[in-house]
């Protein structure tokens, strides 16, 4: 068995599918019991790129080997021993098979005997009025894609991935279909990749109003806003930079079970994921330098604060000087019988604060 993880991508030849996603921080439902068959979301064969008449799953892969077609067999967070089952039947390799029940892997590309195995990481973007310090930007979730010679089985974990809109749009295209299981391979690919632009493109927007809000005339404390669009964009680098190599691999290297002509289409996924992929890394660096701005801007604001502070403090040093003289309790004090004496005291102090506020004002510290 051999292994390639990494990160890259193209612009899709099938129609986009835009999932409304729901509100930030919503409660996911619990897991409910299920019977039968009830994980398995679709299975059909198909024979010179047409849908072939309903066919049980476990009767699919004999159907698809007689008919020198495929079986795309769709299953959303199997059991492990519900995809036990599977496995026995379409000879699946354990260690594949661990990995697709316990889920939260890294996207990869593993190669066994006679099969692929494919783990993408999903993610759509939560919208939100306004960005706060809580706010869940990007949400992710994972396929994982099981490729053999006369199968393709995908396996779903989340509640967002758009594959039933994915497969009714495929099953209109017989010529992509006619190329295999890989063809399944590639419009998942592809549509996991478009995702990812449209997500970048939502959280370009979440950057460009946190710039505005830095730059601001008004005084803002972004900060913590900043530091939280920061991780949720982790989030999509950890889904889009992994995949530069299974996609290579996918476009460069041989192999029996992707068509040579099917290369140049994870050619096309490949150049738009690294599109993504270097998208999300300019938003992070942007991201980094707004943050820079931000604390440097409340740097100064608080040494105006201290300039303002120290201006005050010195207009009231100076009366508080002339009165604490005079306010002294010695027999032999000049000034003491003078009638004007008092207003005097008065003037001066009136005259020092004012020279002061005027110094402190033409420096700009007031």
């Amino acid at each position: 068995m051999t292994s390639t993880d990494s990160s890259s991508g193209t612009r899709s030849r099938l129609p986009q599918v835009r999932r409304t996603p729901g509100p930030a921080g919503a409660p996911s439902t619990p897991p409910t019991e299920r019977s039968g068959t009830d994980f398995v979301v679709d299975c059909a064969v198909y024979v010179e790129g047409r849908r072939q008449a309903p066919v049980a799953y476990d009767e699919a892969l004999r159907a698809a080997v007689e008919g020198d077609g495929f079986v795309w067999l769709g299953l959303h967070e199997p059991t492990e021993a519900e995809l036990a089952g599977i496995a026995a039947v379409y000879g699946l390799h354990p260690l594949a098979v661990e990995d697709a029940v316990e889920a939260h892997q890294r996207p990869k590309l593993d190669s066994y005997d006679d099969s692929l195995f494919m783990v993408l990481k999903t993610a759509r973007y939560v919208p939100h009025t306004t960005l706060t310090a809580t706010s869940e930007v990007v949400n992710t979730g994972e396929v994982m894609v099981f490729l053999g010679s006369h199968y393709v089985i995908t396996v779903r974990h989340g509640d967002h991935g758009g594959l039933k809109d994915l497969r009714n749009s495929l099953e209109g295209q017989t010529d992509l279909l006619q190329q295999g299981p890989s063809s399944v391979l590639y419009a998942v690919t592809d549509l996991v990749v478009d995702h990812f632009v449209e997500v970048a493109e939502a959280v370009e927007d979440d950057v460009e109003e946190l710039e505005v809000s830095v730059f601001s005339p008004t005084r803002t404390d972004d900060t913590s806003r900043i530091y939280q669009l920061k991780r949720e964009l982790m989030q999509l680098r950890r889904a889009v930079q992994p995949l530069e190599i299974p996609l290579s691999t996918l476009a460069e290297r041989p192999n029996d079970l992707v068509p040579d002509t099917m290369r140049s289409y994870f050619r096309d996924v490949q150049d738009h994921a690294l599109r993504v992929r270097d998208q999300v890394g300019s938003l992070d660096e942007l991201l980094s330098s707004i943050l820079q701005a931000a604390l440097a801007r409340t740097s100064v604001a608080q040494n105006d604060d201290m300039r303002r502070i120290s201006s005050y403090a010195g207009l009231i040093a100076a009366p508080t000087l002339i009165a604490g003289v005079y306010g002294m309790n010695f027999e032999h004090m000049p000034e003491l019988d003078w009638t004007f004496g008092y207003p005097f005291a008065l003037l001066l102090m009136a005259t020092l604060c004012y020279l002061l506020y005027r110094g402190f004002k033409r420096n700009g510290w007031l």
